[in-house]
């Protein structure tokens, strides 16, 4: 029994010495996002890859913080070209609706209305000029108030999310879970 125990607390060194050999940083593409990590061997073929994704974001950012999931799709960029997938073969479009709509608005109206900066906002125009579609639902929108002049410039104002994602779903994007 206490040979097992050593056994058991060598491995978890030995895992603990692994993972701290690889260490989570942000780039290539967003210097200020999307930290990842390298997986050796995580991708086969990765120069012959070729993504077509949707991330679908409901979900509003913590109080003065970056939409997280926003993050994620700069992480998604980031790991798959540091993966050694062509950043031209990576196409991802970011559908918005319910309280994340805010997240997409411009400095100046976020400020008005919520008395602080628009911590997202920087990402959200980071995104778009590395090649990725923002959609807002035109339906939540409505609801919350949210006009269209009111949105970082770039962002298409969309029929509802639902359509947003049933027009990119017909063009072979594929839903990212996360």
């Amino acid at each position: 029994m206490r040979y097992l125990g050593f056994i058991c607390l060598l491995l978890t060194c030995l895992n603990s010495a692994v993972a701290s050999e690889k260490s989570f940083s942000k780039g290539p593409v967003f210097s200020e996002y999307g930290e990842n990590v390298v997986i050796d061997d995580g991708l086969p073929d990765a120069q012959k890859q070729h993504f077509k994704v949707v991330f679908d974001v409901a979900k509003g950012a913590e109080e003065g913080a970056v939409n997280r999931q926003f993050n994620s799709v700069a992480r998604f960029i980031n790991m798959h070209v540091r993966a050694g997938v062509p950043k031209e073969n990576i196409d991802v479009a970011l559908v918005v609706h319910g309280k994340a709509s805010f997240d997409v608005l411009r400095d100046s109206e976020f400020n008005d209305k919520f008395e602080r900066p628009n911590a997202s906002a920087d990402l959200v125009a980071k995104l778009m000029a590395n090649g990725v579609t923002v959609y807002l639902c035109g339906q939540s929108a409505s609801h919350l108030g949210v006009e269209k002049k009111s949105l970082i410039d770039g962002v298409h104002m969309s029929l509802s999310a639902m359509t947003a994602n049933a027009l990119l779903q017909q063009q072979g994007y594929t839903l990212n879970p996360f």
